[in-house]
């Protein structure tokens, strides 16, 4: 991602942009001239401090902090036989980050079930079972939608399915060793 040379500097929005409260998931604008402070920015996305609150900014929005989205593993992707590259969609899931923890939800041990299912119309679907690391979590929707944008563009694929389950609930041992270690959780 292109970015400002130091995130500990406040940056001042060139222009009104959307953006979503976190951890409520409640839709704001943040209007032009806004100081806010990066937090993160992975995935495409990016979360700012404005005011002592977080909110992130999607991808489509971030051009008002002078930044531009990285590219995705699908941008350089070629499959002409018609088939789902599932390294791929796995690939696509590491680009979505929880928008408070500077880990993707792959290494947080959010997605419990990954699976291509062959439809009759001749597509093929991602279904996806994930969690959240807190069942209140205003930000699932938000999640859910990142990652069926994100796995919708992986060649051949013509459907996605997120389904949010808790059972069984998060914890930390489901987090991979490198996401424990870089959060102290081990």
């Amino acid at each position: 991602m292109t970015s400002p040379e130091d995130f500990n500097q406040p940056i001042r929005l060139s222009r009104a942009c959307a953006a979503v409260l976190i951890p409520q998931g409640t839709n704001i604008t943040l209007e032009e001239g806004t100081t806010v402070l990066v937090t993160q920015a992975l995935g495409g996305s990016v979360t700012v401090n404005v005011n002592g609150n977080l909110a992130r900014i999607p991808a489509s929005e971030i051009d008002a902090l002078g930044m531009v989205p990285n590219e995705l593993p699908t941008q350089r992707a070629q499959v002409n036989d018609g088939s789902v590259d599932e390294g791929l969609i796995w690939a696509q899931l590491e680009t979505c980050y929880d928008p408070e923890i500077p880990i993707n939800i792959v290494e947080l041990g959010l997605i419990y079930r990954c699976e291509v299912v062959p439809l009759a119309e001749n597509g093929q679907r991602v279904e996806i079972d994930m969690t959240l690391t807190a069942p209140g979590c205003g930000m699932g929707p938000i999640l859910v939608e990142d990652i069926a944008t994100k796995v919708r563009q992986v060649p051949n694929v013509t459907d996605v399915k997120v389904d949010l389950t808790f059972d069984p609930p998060w914890n930390s041992e489901m987090m991979s060793e490198a996401a424990r270690l870089q959060t102290g959780m081990y």
